[in-house]
């Protein structure tokens, strides 16, 4: 009888230890959202970002890619970020591809404007500006400048 107590006793610190784990690691990935709201942006090219690309204002990760797509109107590609509730930006804030170096990924960079008025969920950024494709440099360099 004091065998069972034993076991029973031995498997409720393993249950608890096996919650603590999953909760330390869902916090530690971010899985558990925290208030976010959604921003949008048109680009020429969004080369090299995908669904789940990080969002950095000052090197700071602030949110990440939930949307892409491409307008057929202007046929450019559409890019939707949710950003987190602790940063508001201003509403002249603008948003770049940028590279992690020449072998690393993409993230998307926010800018922030000087304006005194706020983005409201739901806004669109409209300075722009597209990845630099590393080929394409490349070529300009080789072939003069063109």
């Amino acid at each position: 009888m004091r065998d069972n107590w034993i076991e029973v006793i031995t498997g409720a610190v393993v249950l608890a230890v096996a919650v603590a784990f999953v909760a330390f690691a869902t916090a530690g990935t971010g899985a558990v959202r925290s208030d976010t709201y959604d921003v949008s942006a048109s680009f020429s090219s969004i080369e090299g970002v995908d669904l789940g690309t990080d969002v950095r204002m000052g090197g700071v990760k602030i949110g990440s890619v939930t949307g892409i797509g491409l307008n057929p109107t202007t046929f450019r590609a559409d890019l939707t970020v949710s950003i987190s509730d602790a940063y508001v930006l201003p509403d002249d804030s603008s948003m770049l591809i940028s590279s992690e170096g020449l072998l690393g990924g993409n993230f998307v960079e926010i800018q922030p404007g000087g304006s005194p008025f706020d983005l409201e969920p739901g806004g669109v950024i409209v300075d722009t500006q597209s990845s630099v494709s590393l080929i394409t440099l490349l070529l300009r360099f080789v072939g003069g400048g063109e």
